[in-house]
């Protein structure tokens, strides 16, 4: 929210309060609080008359420091807010002497000034990262209503990111973002998924924990400064320290926690009914057939809307018309060894037969005079589920548990931004904080029933809604974007972004939602839906199987989805960093290259993972501009090589897209293309690709359920190359990548290839060498 009319006013209705002096300090073993007048005391009338801002400094984990910026106290806490993981840090030092007031979290420091101008900096290793100078923080009046502001110094050619899944640049400088979630499509400054976190590539991040609306002016109010402030008289943040971006994220994760791990089916491809067609059982099975005639892999099938009756969503009953036997259907759809995912939102419709039943027990929200909430968008006469009540919580799972006994294995949790704010809830949340957090809460329920029925490390959803915290219940996915390369391009902005928010898998509709895409948008946007880490094939209002654009598009998908399947080794490995460091799978160039000014603003390339540069191709001619990092990189499809730092400029066929490895990894690529969930150490074979630099790379592979099962380790010392398997592993091959045919070998059978030596290992071998 924007309080001032330029540099010296305020706004109409606007009257803003500063503290000026940090005057009072009290100091414990673990916080730091100033109570600071705004204005300062030069005699004793001025003690008469306030307000009194109190800024309370604690650190809940190293390098994280909590401020929070209270003017009244006597305000009544009321939830919902998001649980945090770590609750203390040990070893917080505090020191006060008359010159300032410093909190100490690992080398991250806060320090009050105690001279004659308002100061409070961060501090890591003496170095300041940012601060909130005189003016900066605030309590403010604005038409009658209470706000706490604060302002971060933003340094010159610093950037932000993050916010959330936003659909503009990724860059958030000059930006407003209101934190609101609301179902606006990819094409507006609207988002699904709205987090109230950015990092920057000045070596810190910040997180406002506050549930409900956050507004930022990111350099776009005070050009200088990152502004955040919320309605009421507090305001609580975390300054989070790197100094890396990835160690930022691994910090915010490790606060609001990380994604679950999931399982390996899911990486495969997803095939879609789509919104709003018609279908039945024999239009399924046509969609499945047509696939394996062509030989296409599929891993999923999902049922969108009309799986159930017209005005009766969501009553979670099968529409008999179309699909009178749903047990055996889905049997038979099992035994051709395919996952079932089925759309799902958390309204009931008044035809439905659940809403008597909601209504009469109370699992409905309701307005304040008693009433049940409801409206007409999106179904007639719709009403909310209360998930904050527990019963309507054990309801809601009790009718998604009858389907997974069927054969069900995963729902798409769609909707859950359009929520009220003149509803009452069953623990007395505010409405406004809830606006967002209902779809933790809708999330979180589906989610701890799918693992507390399949398993951790076996529940999958399909989301569209999130806020903070919901990175923890995965896979999401960015909502209606048009079937365009505009809407590609916002899509793949949308997941950057998404992905510098905490979010570590993200998916996209192939082809686009709205409208039906012309074939060469299809084809462009398969390349980039295989390649990205969840694969789903959806539209809105047409069938998205191949087939039915043209005959050049079945064999790009297939292509596509038997590379990538071959890549599930690699990407087995980035997915468990997800997992376990909150890292993304599809990430920034500026997250691996933040040394590399060029990096900052690149939204139309991305990493996936630390070693494959991906640069979607968005014209139908296959004209495409990218930028490469310093080194020698190589097409992971062609083998040719690029070095850079520079533009390149290149134009693809439908079947090809630049794909680069990075100088001196390690590729495992595995042996099975028709499936995601396999051995994938069993004759997987490691391409090493040369650099300069690489004297000793170790890439792992993990099994499907993310556990240990090899550790490969590539030496390379005055012209020797040896590769090191960390157990016994049947049959697997070196590939060394662009590199003339070895002078001898041990322990390998060399066979020439068209872009390197294969090194086939003899059974149990374990060590294997090639001199150059």
């Amino acid at each position: 929210m924007k309080f001032t009319d330029g540099y010296w006013l305020l706004r109409d209705g606007v009257e803003a309060c500063y503290p000026a002096d940090a005057y009072q300090i009290t100091a414990a073993s673990d916080s730091l609080t100033v109570h600071a007048p705004v204005r300062r005391i030069e005699r004793r009338g001025d003690l008469t008359t306030g307000p009194v801002v109190t800024v309370r400094c604690t650190s809940p984990m190293p390098e994280v420091i909590a401020v929070e910026i209270t003017h009244f106290e006597g305000v009544l806490a009321r939830g919902p807010q998001l649980a945090l993981r770590r609750a203390a840090a040990d070893g917080v030092e505090v020191s006060v002497d008359d010159e300032a007031a410093v909190l100490t979290s690992g080398s991250l420091a806060v320090r009050f000034s105690r001279g004659d101008t308002w100061r409070m900096d961060f501090l890591a290793g003496g170095r300041v990262l940012t601060g909130s100078g005189a003016g900066g923080m605030a309590v403010i009046q604005a038409d009658g209503r209470p706000y706490v502001r604060e302002q971060l110094d933003l340094g010159v050619g610093h950037q932000v990111y993050g916010l959330g899944e936003r659909f503009g640049p990724l860059v958030r400088n000059g930006q407003t973002v209101d934190i609101w979630n609301a179902d606006g499509g990819t094409s507006t400054e609207q988002a699904y998924k709205n987090v109230p976190f950015f990092l920057t590539d000045a070596g810190y991040g910040v997180f406002v924990h506050h549930s409900g609306k956050v507004s930022f002016e990111v350099g776009s109010e005070a050009v200088a400064r990152t502004q955040f402030s919320v309605a009421g008289q507090s305001l609580r943040y975390f300054l989070i320290h790197g100094p890396t971006p990835k160690e930022i994220l691994r910090r915010y994760t490790a606060l609001t926690g990380r994604p679950a791990r999931l399982p390996a089916w899911s990486y495969g491809l997803w095939l879609s009914t789509s919104f709003t067609t018609s279908y039945d059982e024999d239009t399924v099975s046509s969609f499945i057939d047509g696939m394996a005639q062509r030989n296409l892999p599929l891993s999923v099938f999902h049922f969108d809307c009309f799986w159930m009756r017209e005005f009766h969503w969501c009553d979670f009953t099968w529409d008999p018309r179309t699909f009178p036997d749903p047990p055996g259907m889905l049997a038979r759809l099992k035994a051709r060894g395919l996952r079932i995912c089925l759309w799902i939102n958390p309204y009931i419709a008044q035809q439905s037969a659940l809403f008597a039943e909601g209504r009469d027990h109370g699992y409905l929200l309701r307005r304040p005079n008693g009433d049940v909430w409801q409206w007409d968008r999106w179904q007639p006469g719709l009403a909310v589920v209360d998930f904050t009540n527990p019963a309507a919580r054990a309801w809601f799972a009790a009718k998604l548990d009858a389907l997974l006994d069927m054969g069900v294995d995963c729902f798409k949790t769609d909707f859950g931004e359009r929520i009220p704010l003149d509803v009452v809830y069953h623990d007395g949340s505010d409405p406004e904080r809830m606006h967002n957090h209902y779809a933790y809460l809708y999330n979180q329920v589906v989610f701890d029933l799918l693992e507390t029925r399949r398993g951790r490390g076996e529940a999958v959803l399909f989301a569209r809604a999130a806020t903070a915290g919901t990175q923890c219940f995965p896979v999401h996915w960015s909502g209606d974007c048009e079937a365009t390369f505009d809407g590609m391009a916002q899509s793949l902005r949308g997941g950057l972004s998404l992905g510098l928010s905490g979010f570590g898998y993200w998916s996209h509709d192939i082809g686009g939602f709205i409208g039906r895409p012309e074939a060469a948008v299809f084809k462009r946007w398969i390349a980039f839906g295989l390649l990205s880490s969840h694969s789903r094939l959806h539209g809105g209002w047409s069938y998205r199987v191949p087939w039915a654009f043209d005959e050049e598009s079945v064999d790009v998908l297939r292509a596509f989805t038997r590379l990538k399947m071959t890549l599930m080794p690699y990407l087995a490995r980035v997915a468990e960093e997800a997992h376990t460091d909150g890292l993304p799978m599809m990430r920034p160039m500026m997250l691996e290259f933040p040394d590399d000014p060029a990096c900052a603003h690149l939204d139309t390339q991305y990493m996936l993972g630390d070693s494959l540069l991906v640069a979607p191709v968005f014209t139908a001619d296959g004209d495409v501009r990218y930028y490469v990092p310093e080194g020698r990189w190589t097409s992971l499809l062609t083998g040719t090589t690029v070095t850079g730092p520079r533009w390149v400029g290149e134009r693809h066929g439908f079947d090809s897209l630049p794909v680069l490895v990075r100088p001196g990894s390690v590729i495992p690529v595995g042996a099975v293309d028709d499936r995601p969930d396999y051995d994938y150490a069993a004759g997987v074979v490691l391409r090493v690709y040369p650099s300069p630099g690489a004297k000793h790379v170790i890439t792992r592979i993990v099994t499907p359920q993310g556990e240990p099962a090899a550790v490969f380790t590539v030496d390379r010392h005055e012209g020797l190359t040896r590769v090191t398997a960390s157990r016994p592993v049947p049959e697997w091959s070196v590939l060394l990548v662009g590199e003339p045919a070895p002078a001898s070998v041990r322990g390998a059978v060399p066979e020439d290839v068209t872009d390197g030596v294969l090194l086939r290992s003899l059974p149990g071998e374990l060590t294997m060498e090639a001199r150059q």
